[in-house]
């Protein structure tokens, strides 16, 4: 398991991290039984998201408490220890959920609610980022922020792995881009609450 590193291409603090293989077998397990009823039923999440994709699969608190909460946790505790300097006794998974983006699908610009945001990768197609183009974006994701000006870049591209885990402040603006080969490109993306004290740059 790789170590968090802490990015800050234009301003906001942004860190990637690795996640353990058994954490993408389990995830990836549960959304399978989930795909299996073939309806989704309470785990249907598509209604309060923007996403132009084939199905967003909420997945239950116990589930998450029993086989994420803990990592996450512990991971977004050394995220906000490295950039404030500060412990947050608050550490709240708001909501999480799982994207499953096919061919010609997209999620436009958006950002989230909560505090601090996250999005991992549990599966990749092959060959997903061909492109006619020298800038390979298919299937990758763009965090935006500010405008461009000199020695200063407002995007930050992603060419997502699996495995891959990445945290952001929930405002930071993003976009995910069409790809066009057939296969699941399997995401999932979450929310999380800290302290308002810690959250609030005002309270310093």
């Amino acid at each position: 398991m790789s170590k968090l590193k802490v990015l800050s291409p234009f301003g906001p603090k942004i860190a990637k991290l690795k996640f353990p293989k058994t954490i993408v077998l389990k995830i990836n397990d549960e959304v399978d039984k989930i795909i299996k009823k073939k309806r989704l039923g309470k785990n249907d999440y598509s209604k309060k998201l923007v996403g132009e994709v084939s199905q967003e699969i909420q997945l239950s608190k116990s589930f998450i408490d029993k086989n994420i909460k803990s990592f996450i946790s512990k991971k977004i505790s050394e995220y906000l220890k490295i950039i404030k300097k500060k412990d947050s006794k608050k550490i709240i998974i708001k909501n999480f959920w799982v994207v499953r983006q096919f061919k010609n699908e997209y999620n436009p610009v958006h950002y989230h609610d909560g505090n601090i945001s996250g999005v991992g990768y549990l599966k990749i197609p092959i060959n997903i980022y061909k492109s006619k183009k020298k800038t390979k974006v298919n299937g990758t994701i763009d965090f935006m922020n500010g405008t461009r000006t000199f020695l200063s870049n407002s995007i930050y591209n992603h060419v997502p792995k699996v495995g891959d885990l990445i945290f952001f402040p929930n405002y930071l603006m993003h976009v995910v881009y069409p790809f066009s080969v057939d296969g699941e490109r399997r995401s999932f993306s979450f929310n999380i609450e800290i302290d308002k004290k810690i959250a609030n740059e005002f309270h310093e």
